[in-house]
C-alpha cells in the first residue's frame, strides 16, 4: 500500500496519495509575510486632514463655491446605467447651447471636459437646462473690488452683500426626477402576445434591415430597367 502524507490547509489535515514517483511537495510557511501587511492606523488623522483643508480652501477662494459645476452623466454598460452621477465636465456643444463662451467657463465655476460626446437628446438638455440654472443664479464679482467701473455682468453691492458661499459636494444636486407609471390592468391585446416573438423579430429586423434594404433597391431598378427595355423595343417596332 503507498504512503499517504497530511497537507495542511486552513489548520485541516487531508491525506494526498501521491501519483507515479514525484518528490514529495514542500510546505512552504516561512515567508516573510508581514513584510506585504498594509496598515491604515492614519485614516482618523487623514479625514481630520481633509477636513481642515476643505476648511482653509474654502476660506482661500471666499466667496466662490468650493467645487465646480459638473454635467449629470449615466454609468457605463447595463448594470450602471440606471444610474446617475457627477461627470467631468460640460460638453462644448452643452455650453453653446447654453450660451456660454467655453474659454470663459472655467472661470466662473463650470468644469469643462471637451472629449466627452452627448449620446442621447435627452441627457444633452438636462445637462443644458442645468447650465441655464447655474446662470440664473449665479453672482459675478468685479476682478478688482476696489474698482469704480462696472463691467457687463458684474452684480451690484446689493447682490453681493446677500451671497452665501456653497461649501457643499455639488454646486447643484445631481438628481433627476423619476416618472412614475401608475398601475393598470393588462389588455387582452397585451396578455395575448407572446413577448418573445416580438423581440426577436426586431432583433432581426435591426441586423438585416440592409440586407433587405439593397434587396428592394435592386428590384426597383430592375424592374425600371425592364420596363425602359419593352418601351424601347415598342418604340422600334413602330
Amino acid at each position: 500500500e503507498r504512503p499517504q502524507f497530511c497537507q495542511s490547509v486552513a489548520g485541516f489535515c487531508h491525506p494526498v496519495i501521491m501519483k507515479h514517483n514525484n518528490e514529495v511537495p514542500h510546505q512552504h510557511f516561512h515567508k516573510d509575510w508581514q513584510r506585504y501587511v498594509k496598515t491604515w492606523f492614519n485614516q482618523p488623522a487623514k479625514k481630520v486632514a481633509r477636513r481642515a483643508h476643505r476648511l482653509a480652501k474654502a476660506k482661500a477662494i471666499a466667496p466662490r463655491p468650493l467645487n465646480a459645476l459638473r454635467p449629470i452623466v449615466r454609468g457605463q454598460t447595463i448594470k450602471y446605467n440606471s444610474k446617475v452621477r457627477a461627470g467631468r465636465g460640460f460638453t462644448l456643444a452643452e455650453l453653446r447651447a447654453a450660451k456660454i463662451n467655453p474659454k470663459e467657463a472655467r472661470g466662473i465655476g463650470i468644469a469643462v471636459d471637451h472629449r466627452r460626446k452627448n449620446r442621447s437628446e435627452e441627457g444633452f438638455q438636462v445637462n443644458v437646462d442645468r447650465l441655464k440654472t447655474y446662470r440664473s443664479k449665479l453672482v459675478l464679482f468685479p476682478r478688482n473690488a476696489t474698482s469704480k467701473r462696472v463691467k457687463k455682468g458684474d452684480a451690484t453691492k446689493e447682490e453681493r452683500k446677500s451671497v452665501s458661499q456653497v461649501t457643499g459636494k455639488h454646486v447643484l444636486p445631481i438628481a433627476i426626477k423619476q416618472q412614475k407609471t401608475k398601475a393598470r390592468k393588462i389588455t387582452k391585446e397585451e396578455r395575448e402576445a407572446t413577448v418573445t416573438a416580438v423581440l426577436r423579430k426586431a432583433l432581426t429586423d435591426g441586423k438585416l434591415w440592409g440586407k433587405r434594404e439593397k434587396r428592394a433597391k435592386d428590384k426597383a431598378e430592375a424592374a425600371a430597367g425592364k420596363k425602359a427595355k419593352s418601351a424601347d423595343e415598342d418604340m422600334g417596332a413602330e
